[in-house]
C-alpha cells in the first residue's frame, strides 16, 4: 500500500496545504505517497463533516500531520473520516495518552520531573491548591496544562519560586488558565522544576517503538545535542503508541531527561531536519 498522509489546508487556498507543511507534503510525495487535505478550522468550529470534506473517499489507512488537536476534536476526526473509509493509523485514545501529560506521566517516572494535575474547564478557578501540591517537594515548579506551558510569560503565568506558596502558585495558576482562554488543554499541571545546563534540547521521533530521528527541539533548531536514549526507550514501549516524540534536555548535574512527550502527528519539525529523514521512517500498511 501506499503512505498516505492527511495535512492540514492552507485556509487562503483551500486546494493548497498549509505553508507550514508544504515541505512535508513534498517529502510525502517523493516518497511516492498520496495526500489528503484537512480543514483544521471547521473541525475546532465542531463542522468534522466540513472538516473532511476535502479527503478522498476509501483512501484507506492514513497518518495526520498538521495543527494540534484536543483528544475530543481528534476523536471526532476519526470518527468523520472511517465514515468516509478511512482509518487514523493513531487511534484516538493513543493520541490523547502521548499528547496529554497525564497519559504519559506515570510511564516515564523517574525520567520527568514529578507532576501532579486536576482537571479544568476554561476559565475555572483552580481553588485550593494545597491538597494537589502535597506529594509535590517544597522548592521551584513549574506551571501548565495537559499540553503546554506559558514560558514566554516565565515569572507570570509559569514559574513559581516555591510549589508550596500557595497564594503565589495559586495567582500564576489564574493567569495562565487566563492567558490560555479557550485553548487551555485538559486543566492544571505542577511540575517540580530542574535546573537544566542551558544547551537546549533533543526531539527524538519514535515509531513503532524505535527512534526513527533525532534532532533539535524546534525552539533550538541550531543545536544538535546528542541524547542518551538507554533509559527512554523502555518507557516509549511501554506507552505503546506508534508515532510519539519526545524532548530530552541535559539537567545540570548531566542526566538526560524527558521534559515532554507528544504525538508525532501533531509535533513540530525544525526548519533545519529534512522532513525526508521523517517520512522514509514511517510505516506503509500492508
Amino acid at each position: 500500500m501506499t503512505l498516505t498522509v492527511l495535512f492540514c489546508v492552507d485556509p487562503l487556498h483551500p486546494r493548497r496545504v498549509d505553508p507550514h507543511f508544504t515541505r512535508e507534503a513534498a517529502a510525502v510525495r517523493d516518497h511516492y505517497g498520496e495526500i489528503g487535505l484537512i480543514d483544521h478550522d471547521a473541525l475546532r468550529r465542531g463542522d468534522a463533516d466540513t472538516a473532511v470534506r476535502g479527503v478522498p473517499r476509501d483512501l484507506g489507512p492514513t497518518w495526520y500531520r498538521g495543527w494540534m488537536l484536543t483528544g475530543a476534536e481528534y476523536t471526532t476526526l476519526a470518527a468523520a473520516l472511517k465514515q468516509r473509509g478511512t482509518i487514523l493509523l493513531t487511534h484516538p485514545d493513543d493520541y490523547r495518552r502521548a499528547h496529554e501529560l497525564p497519559g504519559w506521566h506515570d510511564t516515564f517516572a523517574g525520567l520527568t520531573p514529578n507532576s501532579v494535575w486536576q482537571e479544568l474547564s476554561p476559565g475555572d478557578d483552580p481553588g485550593d491548591l494545597a491538597e494537589l501540591v502535597r506529594p509535590l517537594r517544597g522548592g521551584p515548579g513549574v506551571v501548565k496544562d495537559y499540553v503546554k506551558s506559558r514560558k514566554h510569560e516565565w515569572d507570570e503565568a509559569c514559574f513559581v519560586p516555591d510549589v508550596h506558596d500557595l497564594a503565589r502558585l495559586r495567582s500564576v495558576a489564574a493567569k495562565m488558565i487566563a492567558l490560555q482562554e479557550e485553548y487551555l488543554a485538559g486543566g492544571l499541571v505542577v511540575r517540580e522544576y530542574e535546573q537544566l545546563d542551558g544547551d537546549g534540547e533533543a526531539r527524538v521521533w519514535w515509531v513503532d517503538g524505535e527512534p526513527a530521528l533525532v534532532g533539535p527541539h524546534p525552539d533550538t533548531p541550531e543545536t544538535e545535542p546528542e541524547p542518551d536514549l538507554s533509559g527512554v526507550a523502555p518507557a516509549v514501549r511501554a506507552l505503546g503508541c506508534r508515532f510519539i516524540t519526545t524532548d530530552l534536555a541535559r539537567r545540570a548535574d548531566g542526566a538526560w531527561r524527558v521534559v515532554e512527550v507528544g504525538d508525532g502527528q501533531v509535533s513540530d519539525l525544525p526548519a533545519t531536519v529534512d522532513p525526508m529523514d521523517l517520512y522514509a521512517h514511517l510505516p506503509v500498511p500492508d
